[in-house]
């Protein structure tokens, strides 16, 4: 008789809409992830407790928790109590989902080789805030978003996926952030599933 094999967890963490998360969730449902790659979304965790995306979340029978950052005295402290949250599900995968929060290298190295992040750019180009004005005033024909893996240093991780956009002469920020969302949604499910597949 063959040995059933644990189910992958995946964990994510978000700070509001969770727009990447609910794609991902989404896709999951949609592919069957339990049966094709053994895995499943296991929570989402926010540092909010009024992250719009804690709802989807629940709707979709994921378990929920929230750590609040404000309420310890470090970051690192902060960092240690989120490990222990996150731990509580034996994560496969732990996904960055629009979770506003710079990670401690203890908090990136206790998940190395298995937390991933979404930048809304073609990294290496404009690690960092303000990726769509930045774009924009340094006159680029082209934009994206890049998901790669979290290394200690910001946004300089392995890629794993990228897309690209046209910048269009009369964008603004807020339009080439819309445009630049919609590829986020279509290559973070699919980088999150090749990353399990090759695990095995």
């Amino acid at each position: 008789m063959r040995q059933s094999v644990a189910m992958k967890n995946i964990v994510i963490l978000i700070s509001g809409g969770g727009s990447n998360m609910a794609a991902i969730v989404q896709t999951a449902r949609q592919q069957d992830w339990a049966l094709t790659l053994n895995a499943r979304v296991a929570a989402v965790i926010s540092n909010k407790a009024d992250a719009k995306g804690l709802e989807f979340a629940r709707q979709h029978g994921i378990a929920t928790d929230v750590l609040d950052h404000k309420t310890f005295a470090s970051r690192e402290a902060f960092d240690a109590r989120l490990s222990e949250v996150i731990d509580q599900y034996q994560p496969a995968l732990v996904v960055l989902a629009g979770f506003m929060r710079i990670l401690t290298p203890g908090f990136v190295n206790h998940y190395a080789g298995r937390l991933v992040n979404i930048h809304p750019s073609l990294l290496p180009a404009f690690t960092g805030l303000h990726t769509h004005q930045r774009a924009i005033d340094a006159g680029c024909k082209f934009a994206g978003a890049t998901v790669h893996e979290v290394t200690a240093e910001l946004d300089v991780g392995p890629i794993l996926e990228q897309a690209v956009v046209p910048v269009l002469p009369d964008d603004t920020a807020q339009t080439l952030a819309a445009r630049v969302l919609v590829q986020e949604h279509a290559i973070y499910p699919l980088a999150v599933a090749n990353w399990l597949r090759k695990q095995g």
